[in-house]
């Protein structure tokens, strides 16, 4: 195996095949110490992301290089345990005939082929709960379409490659369409919200589409005694807290504030704990009204902040009077303001943490005019009555530090260095998935230009490079699987930086590496 650097709080082992990933990922989670927060395993890959102060990277990859990847389970045709999970499915998708045909044999037979294969779910991706299923009894390679749809019904069956899966919500695909199914595949507020979850055994049942009936969603509470009432969002304003560590392997990003630094000062503010929910605002705009008296701090972006008519000051505590309006204008420089409130914002929990994660539809919808704002039980503080927090506007040129990526070496000299001596402008396309960078094309070796990379573990901060050649760094609600080569990854820090970039902004991206 091949231990890859990957940024400055994981590690990225590669393999030759995807039983041995399997094996793998069993015997690290077998010997799992004290200090790793994900083991995400994808197509050749095995992703250890960890936390560097309880586990150094030096730690971890004597960990790794000790493992017995040979002794533990492996291959996904051994014999299933007693019990599978079962899932119901209507064999009527409209690729089916297509499929059989491209494949030389008929929808009966392919049909019959994915109902006896015993399946087992080798990693999770692409969306919460899409589970990529394999099985040793399963010998065929089903292309993909060649053009992906827009938008593939939630509950479909598919195939590509050597997986089949089936799709938890409506999103867009590529995959070959066979069936439906209305198995719970994810329920963001159940329980147990993802029932495909890796090494999981599962057996497809055909039934007759009246036999297919989909389950009740879940209801989300309403704020039944709202603290605040949003008058305005501005362009965007949502949820956001500490994020959801840990749960990269069912296919749940961190998400979270992008700005944590802000996040982190605004609770210490008002006296909540650190990772306490509160309000992301974006290039400002925002307005509401309390309906009782309330402590609150604003940091992050740079603007105006009204309370009651009256101007106060960022990184401050404020009271916010019952009645009275808090605005907060637009931002004059960054991006994100975080609004805390003493006690947190409450909101209902999914994998334990209320933030929004806008790619995958998970937490509370952006807020909206008319939207209650309920506080939670996060003070563990007093209210500081003088807390003077050094603070300057964010800077218009942005100097972001970036350690190693997995696959730098996919790109020429010329352009790692030119990825490091670059001023690079960020592009229109910039939210909290992902920033596109403009400047030169990155090229890559000719052996990288030549071949596919398998899709593998993704962590907030990559620096994707696709055909193009122009860097996207993914953001908090970026994909948790990609195949596009990192050439580096942002560091926590740089992370926060970035969070205030603007469209046009520049950025200088230094080597956070250390020289070998």
């Amino acid at each position: 195996m091949v231990i890859r650097p990957f940024g400055d709080s994981a590690l990225l082992v590669e393999v030759d095949t995807l039983a041995e990933v399997l094996g793998l990922h069993a015997a690290l989670v077998a010997s799992r110490p004290r200090g790793v927060r994900d083991l995400v395993p994808a197509a050749r890959t095995v992703l250890i992301h960890v936390d560097p102060a309880a586990l150094p990277l030096a730690a971890a990859r004597r960990w790794i290089e000790g493992v017995d990847a040979a002794g533990a389970p492996a291959a996904p045709g051994e014999p299933a345990p007693a019990e599978e999970i079962e899932i119901p499915v209507v064999y009527d998708g409209p690729d089916l005939d297509e499929t059989a045909t491209l494949l030389g044999i008929g929808a009966g037979e392919l049909v019959a082929r994915h109902l006896a294969a015993r399946w087992t779910v080798a990693f999770t991706g692409f969306a919460p709960g899409f589970g990529y299923l394999v099985s040793a009894d399963w010998r065929i390679e089903v292309p993909r379409r060649a053009t992906p749809r827009a938008r593939v019904p939630q509950g479909s069956v598919a195939l590509a490659g050597e997986f089949t899966g089936a799709y938890p919500r409506e999103t867009p695909g590529g995959w070959q369409l066979i069936g439906a199914t209305a198995a719970p595949l994810f329920d963001p507020l159940a329980d147990t919200p993802v029932l495909l979850r890796p090494g999981a055994r599962v057996r497809f049942r055909r039934v007759a589409a009246a036999a297919l009936t989909a389950g009740a969603a879940s209801a989300v509470p309403r704020v039944e005694r709202p603290a605040a009432v949003v008058q305005d969002p501005g362009p965007f304003a949502t949820v956001q807290d500490a994020g959801r560590p840990g749960a990269l392997v069912d296919g749940v990003a961190r998400s979270g504030a992008a700005d944590r630094p802000a996040l982190a000062a605004a609770n210490r503010l008002v006296g909540n704990v650190p990772g306490a929910a509160a309000i992301e605002v974006t290039l400002g705009g925002f307005r509401a009204t309390a309906t009782r008296d309330l402590w609150i701090a604003v940091t992050g972006a740079w603007g105006s902040v009204h309370v009651a008519g009256r101007e106060v000051d960022p990184y401050r505590p404020v009271l916010w009077p019952a009645g009275t309006d808090l605005s907060i204008g637009t931002f004059r420089a960054g991006v994100r303001a975080l609004l805390a409130i003493r006690g947190g914002v409450a909101g209902h929990p999914v994998f334990g943490s209320v933030a929004t994660d806008t790619l995958a539809g998970l937490g509370p919808a952006p807020l909206r005019a008319g939207d209650g704002i309920a506080t939670a039980d996060a003070a563990r503080h007093p209210v500081p009555p003088v807390d003077l927090w050094p603070w300057t506007p964010p800077p218009t040129v942005i100097d972001v530090p970036v350690a190693a990526g997995p696959r730098a070496d996919c790109f020429t000299p010329a352009a790692r260095r030119a990825f490091l001596e670059t001023t690079w402008v960020v592009g229109a396309r910039a939210d909290r998935v992902g920033i596109r960078l403009d400047g030169p094309p990155l090229a890559r070796t000719a052996d990288a230009a030549s071949r596919e990379l398998a899709s593998e573990g993704m962590l907030p901060g990559a620096v994707q490079v696709p055909p193009d050649g122009l860097p996207v760094v993914l953001g908090p609600d970026g994909p948790v699987t990609g195949g596009y080569p990192v050439i580096g990854v942002v560091t926590a820090a740089g992370r926060a930086a970035l969070a205030q970039a603007r469209p046009g902004s520049h950025l200088r991206l230094r080597s956070a590496s250390p020289r070998r």
